[in-house]
């Protein structure tokens, strides 16, 4: 028996009573052929590269057998999508194939997009495209290579099959992995349709497989909301500090334990722009990259309303007022750190705040600027009006000196939290055009840069170019 065989499934959440979702049966899709397979998601499983290239992996991943143990379902959620509730979502062009306990004892749940429809596709017909699988099947190792909480994904699927978007494209399955996909959007469904002691059911689950330190606890729920709002605190203050756009943050989209997912309309900062709107469905800019904190906080609200049953509005609301100071220790804690500063001072959110004006008005690229300001006089260059940012570097030196900063070691320290490679959207792009002449070599030439961002490798020198001019202001469709 091989070891894909002999995966252990543990499927507590199919367990839970009727009504958190319904069980389904993937389809798979015509002339499906591997893609690419992540190695290091592999690994987590106890499976091999060798593994993943046999076909009766192709057939497990890609709904055509399923494996023993599987039970494939689709999940229930709501969710408020640009501001306005909608009460039935759900799992429509995803499914849950089943949760795995690794060999290290950690549970992964494999979660199938593009596997067909489902009771939740809202006469949909279930796919996803070549395009927006890429995207998301490389991003999610872009932001785990950069030590930000997210779902992964173990494969990448291709096929010749014709799925209908704003154009006729290709279709495509991805196997994400997440040790949990619940939502926010999961609790507004129970608490809207009045299914009061599925919210409770619900929260339990949630606490006892991913807060074992709360089971059972008096104060549990109260606990979990507050740790909830602090995780969520920690990623958006993540997401800020490496310059990375989400673009289409509605609740059913916010991860319960605190991990981006969802890998839609996304966007890594090119030129630094507070107001980059990398959606092109996001007319009004709600989603806009210097807004994500607020909407964050405007979804744990939201969170917190689906909760009241289980606790109380002043709990809520004091679980709510830690935001805004936990995800500005986290900010500024990564800040100083990509400014290569050891000591923590209180003139340092003002030197923060003066490079961003200064970067905002140049339009620096900001992946660019951070790696190289380790040497501080070599991206004086980036700034039109070299006076002013000399000005503020005199300032950042001083800095420096007073904490006693050692060159050499404050720029290894700095090499080490400010990545040579994100994922920008020309890359992807990149990818995708070749993709669909059928060469797959650079999804797997991204895939290896992407795992360990912080090293320069020569073999991906053309990574830290300036974006092409095909490149610039790239924005991004919600249609997958």
């Amino acid at each position: 028996m091989s070891t894909l065989e002999q995966l252990r499934f543990d499927n507590t959440y199919a367990r839970l009573p009727p009504g958190f979702g319904a069980r389904v049966e993937p389809r798979a899709l015509s002339n499906t052929r591997l893609v690419s397979a992540n190695p290091s998601a592999l690994r987590l499983l106890g499976l091999t590269p060798e593994e993943a290239r046999r076909p009766e992996f192709l057939e497990a991943m890609g709904g055509g057998r399923p494996l023993p143990g599987m039970e494939p379902f689709a999940m229930v959620y709501a969710g408020h999508q640009f501001g306005v509730y909608v009460p039935r979502l759900g799992d429509g062009r995803a499914m849950l194939l089943g949760e795995v306990r690794a060999p290290s004892g950690e549970k992964w749940d494999l979660h199938l997009k593009g596997g067909g429809p489902t009771p939740f596709s809202r006469g949909g017909d279930g796919r996803a495209v070549l395009r927006s699988s890429i995207r998301e099947y490389l991003c999610g190792e872009a932001m785990h290579g950069l030590g930000i909480p997210t779902t992964r994904a173990l494969c990448l699927l291709g096929s010749d099959a014709p799925v209908y978007r704003e154009e006729v494209e290709t279709g495509a399955m991805i196997v994400r992995m997440a040790p949990s996909h619940v939502r926010f959007g999961t609790f507004e469904f129970f608490h809207y349709t009045e299914q009061h002691v599925h919210v409770a059911r619900l929260a339990d689950h949630v606490i006892d497989a991913h807060f074992p330190h709360l089971s059972g606890a008096p104060e549990r729920h109260v606990r979990f909301y507050a740790e909830v709002v602090e995780r969520t605190a920690r990623l958006v203050a993540q997401w800020q500090a490496v310059g990375f756009a989400h673009g289409v943050m509605n609740t059913d989209n916010m991860s319960i334990l605190g991990l981006t997912l969802d890998y839609g309309p996304f966007g890594f900062l090119d030129e630094f722009e507070p107001g980059f709107i990398c959606n092109h469905s996001d007319h009004r800019g709600r989603y806009a990259f210097d807004q994500q904190p607020r909407i964050a906080l405007w979804n744990l609200a939201c969170l917190g309303e689906a909760l009241l049953t289980l606790i109380s509005e002043d709990d809520a609301r004091a679980a709510l007022a830690t935001f805004e100071p936990s995800f500005s220790a986290h900010f500024l804690t990564r800040m100083r750190a990509k400014l290569g500063l050891a000591e923590s001072k209180e003139e340092d959110r003002a030197l923060v705040c003066d490079l961003f004006a200064l970067m905002a008005e140049a339009r620096v690229d900001y992946t660019r600027f951070f790696r190289a300001l380790s040497r501080v006089d070599a991206v004086a260059e980036m700034f039109p009006d070299r006076a002013r940012f000399q000005a503020w570097a005199e300032r950042y030196r001083a800095r420096l000196t007073a904490e006693g900063s050692v060159d050499l070691e404050r720029q290894a320290r700095m090499e080490r939290v400010n990545p040579r490679y994100v994922l920008r959207n020309w890359m992807a792009q990149d990818a995708i055009t070749q993709a669909q002449r059928g060469d797959f070599s650079q999804v797997e030439r991204l895939l290896a840069a992407l795992e360990d961002p912080f090293t320069e490798r020569s073999e991906h020198a053309e990574l830290m170019r300036e974006p092409p001019s095909w490149g610039r202001h790239l924005v991004v469709s919600c249609s997958s």
